[in-house]
């Protein structure tokens, strides 16, 4: 029986179950990880102070024997209101979810062009798009750190992406609106730093393209996904001497602010402007009428993504053929639009 000394309370540690127990702190590391090359007499004592000490192994504790870390390094390119965003809300819940029942470990990183990361202790990272931190990309791979890319389509890195279709998205969301008989369709874009809007747009365009409609410059109108530049755009479609009389946006929290803008301007959704959002944010559910919007499989996206850094992490394998993986997008009509009288 080993005797545990009282004295004040305090936070047990590892080199605490150690010292008592008379052994090494990675023999303590051993027996909490189950490795069946430690002596019986060490592993029944080190078993018995950690039930006394009531000691509760980090999660640092329990790799040390293998070397390997569970540490998931979540990287999101930094901008404001990051916390009410829809898409980042999404991404950390669905990535969250699944390293809790992988039992991995994630740890945030808000990243601008100019932060460095401290890839030490990082088992594998998930990049949350590339904007403008490339770098920070091609530094992980230097560095032969397991990564995946999300919500970018990277073709010219040995590295695994998984992104969304985009194009298809926002053509689908276009040609819906063709069919309505509208001709005059506006997109009012997200912020074409990301790879996400440059290709709504180019959906949009695709769309009026094959289907044999102008394509009127006036009626693009280039945002950076705030809530603000989108009201700013709707007041300046709206008060055209010919506005459109429908409009694709590149995010559902956009669409919603552009639905209150033709509310106090005294026009009505969808009589006198039909519009089609993208994410299929719930919010879309609650305006004064449901949003009709893009579906993207966010949280999908989100935990194949933890799935395929897990394998990554666990390979013994130094090279391995990287996945490039591009998600469908659905189309949900809701009440936001009405077909044109003709």
């Amino acid at each position: 029986m080993v005797r545990i000394k009282k004295g004040p309370s305090k936070t047990i540690s590892i080199e605490d179950v150690a010292r008592l127990s008379g052994v090494s702190i990675t023999t303590v590391s051993r027996v909490i990880n189950k490795i069946p090359s430690v002596k019986e007499k060490n592993r029944i004592r080190v078993q018995e102070v950690i039930e006394q000490l009531k000691f509760q192994p980090s999660v640092f504790a329990q790799r040390l024997a293998t070397g390997k870390s569970n540490v998931v390094a979540l990287v999101i390119p930094r901008y404001e209101g990051i916390f009410y965003s829809f898409y980042a809300l999404e991404l950390i819940r669905g990535i969250g979810t699944l390293c809790v029942a992988l039992k991995l470990d994630l740890l945030l990183h808000l990243a601008d062009s100019r932060s460095q990361l401290n890839l030490k202790g990082a088992g594998g990272i998930i990049f949350a798009d590339i904007i403008s931190n490339r770098n920070q990309l091609q530094e992980a791979l230097a560095n032969s750190i397991p990564s995946i890319v999300i919500n970018n389509y990277v073709q010219d890195l040995e590295v695994s992406c998984i992104s969304i279709d985009n194009v298809g998205g926002a053509e689908s969301a276009v040609n819906y609106l063709i069919s309505l008989g509208h001709c005059k369709i506006a997109h009012i874009t997200g912020d074409l730093i990301t790879q996400a809007a440059v290709q709504r747009l180019q959906g949009y365009k695709k769309a009026l393209e094959k289907n044999k409609l102008s394509l009127n410059e006036d009626y693009i109108l280039k945002t950076d996904y705030s809530r603000g530049q989108a009201r700013a755009a709707a007041e300046k479609l709206l008060k055209m001497p010919n506005p459109p009389t429908a409009a694709f946006v590149a995010s559902d929290s956009m669409a919603l602010e552009v639905m209150a803008v033709a509310r106090e301007l005294d026009k009505d959704v969808p009589e006198d402007l039909s519009i089609v959002g993208f994410d299929d944010n719930p919010s879309g559910l609650y305006g004064p009428v449901a949003l009709t919007t893009v579906r993207q499989p966010l949280v999908k996206m989100a935990q194949d993504s933890v799935r395929e850094l897990n394998l990554l992490m666990k390979s013994e394998k130094k090279a391995q053929s990287p996945k490039k993986i591009i998600l469908p997008t659905e189309l949900v009509i809701r009440e936001s639009c009405r077909p044109l009288n003709p």
